[in-house]
């Protein structure tokens, strides 16, 4: 098990970068998706790596051993000693509990920001006033806040909505408004916050997994910036609208928006408009390095999934095998 259980802790140091290079030759919403779940994936081989090494070393000592009723001359889970295990499981439950804290905050945070963010839409008791307008109960409702600073966000809960200020109406035109809408509600119908809360989570597992959250962040723009080209049926619309969007916040910068609800003027704006005006088919060219990075990152997946069952299976063995069942 000593072995297969640093698996995990190590391939991401790998994985994480190969992620990002193999997002880049992907459509948007293919990417976003590869990204979450590697990021998910990556981050959960870690806790289940630090679990084990931590419950590993637990049961070498006397009391963790009596509670198994394990026997000590049969308990063998890995090359290392007694001894030697100790300060491994030490670091090893450190290192949880330093995820537990982080993954505490960030949720903490989390709820936080949405909360007050509720709050200045009229859902809560110390709302800003804003005029409310529900089109139809398939359509998130758009809340226009009374707000001179420009800004406009898709805001996740019960109901979702799309959020605007007076001033980043009053920076575009109607033509230019309908495609900042309908990059906001691409941002709602594909659930982007969950898989942006899903990178933060994974984010708290792993440190090697933190880049992860910026590229999943461009991805899922562009992602509803295809959405919305499709929905108004101009790219030079939509990249126009994107644009002129992220000048008009820039001048007047806006309030903190909760991380977890996704802007049109947020990332790398000017690579995001370069995107929409150029032509929509997919890049064909080094196919065969997009490949090979793909199937290393696949490698790695596969090789940190086989790693964390195998540790797993291998503690299972050790302990059954210590109790005298076998």
């Amino acid at each position: 098990m000593t072995i297969a259980v640093w698996a995990p802790l190590l391939l991401p140091l790998l994985a994480a970068p190969l992620a990002r290079r193999v997002a880049e030759q992907l459509a948007p919403r293919t990417a976003a998706l590869t990204l979450a779940a590697t990021a998910v994936a990556l981050g959960t081989a870690t806790l289940a790596s630090l679990a084990l090494l931590a419950v590993t070393g637990l049961l070498h000592l006397p009391y963790g051993a009596a509670l198994a009723h394990l026997s000590p001359a049969h308990w063998h889970p890995g090359e290392l000693s007694g001894l030697e295990w100790g300060p491994t499981a030490a670091l090893a439950a450190t290192a949880l509990l330093g995820v537990a804290a982080l993954a505490a905050r960030t949720a903490r945070h989390q709820y936080a920001d949405l909360r007050r963010a509720r709050a200045a839409t009229g859902d809560g008791p110390a709302g800003l006033r804003a005029l409310v307008r529900r089109p139809g109960p398939a359509v998130p409702a758009l809340t226009v806040l009374t707000d001179e600073r420009a800004d406009a966000y898709a805001l996740p809960g019960r109901p979702p909505r799309i959020v605007a200020t007076t001033g980043m109406l009053a920076a575009l035109t109607g033509p230019e408004r309908a495609a900042l809408l309908a990059h906001e509600r691409a941002h709602l119908a594909g659930r982007h916050h969950l898989l942006l809360a899903a990178a933060e989570y994974a984010a708290a597992c792993h440190p090697a997994l933190r880049p992860l959250r910026t590229a999943l962040g461009y991805h899922l723009e562009r992602w509803a910036d295809e959405c919305a080209a499709a929905e108004v049926g101009d790219r030079a619309l939509t990249a126009r609208a994107i644009g002129r969007a992220a000048l008009a916040a820039a001048r007047t910068p806006a309030a903190a928006r909760p991380r977890l609800a996704p802007a049109a003027t947020t990332g790398p704006v000017p690579r995001r408009v370069r995107a929409l005006l150029a032509a929509p088919a997919p890049r064909r060219p080094r196919r065969a390095l997009r490949a090979l990075a793909a199937l290393a990152l696949a490698g790695c997946l596969t090789a940190t999934t086989c790693a964390a069952a195998e540790a797993g299976h291998d503690f299972h063995r050790a302990v059954e095998t210590a109790q005298g069942d076998r």
